[in-house]
């Protein structure tokens, strides 16, 4: 007995059946579709939850930077004009204040400064 004969005659059957289920999953997946109104119903909600992390985090790290680089510079004054700690102090807040109206502005509660000026001109 040849096996090569035998699989010939199998083959036509096989690719038959295979294009009879790939027909039934196709319609399957349409029904699946146009029965939930938006399509894939998770993808929103994940994409929203994730959106609000990624501003919740730049939010936060906008505060950081602000805080970090007037920590930065307060301390490289106070030691390099020899006025500890009050470089660092003075420093500390005004990179709390600059991060606070970062945050404000990211958040859109502060309006962007424009470049132009009132009269137009740049």
């Amino acid at each position: 007995m040849a096996p090569n004969a035998h699989d010939k005659d199998d083959r036509p059957a096989e690719e038959a059946d295979l294009s009879a289920r790939l027909q039934r999953l196709g319609e399957q997946l349409d029904r699946q579709r146009t029965s939930s109104p938006s399509g894939d119903a998770s993808a929103p909600r994940s994409s929203t939850r994730y959106a609000g992390f990624a501003r919740g985090f730049r939010l936060s790290s906008e505060l950081v930077a602000g805080v970090l680089v007037g920590a930065v510079i307060g301390w490289s004054l106070d030691h390099w004009l020899g006025i500890a700690p009050w470089g660092m102090i003075v420093f500390l807040l005004v990179g709390f204040a600059a991060g606070v109206v970062n945050v404000m502005r990211a958040a859109g509660v502060v309006p962007e400064q424009s470049t132009e000026r009132r009269d137009g001109r740049p």
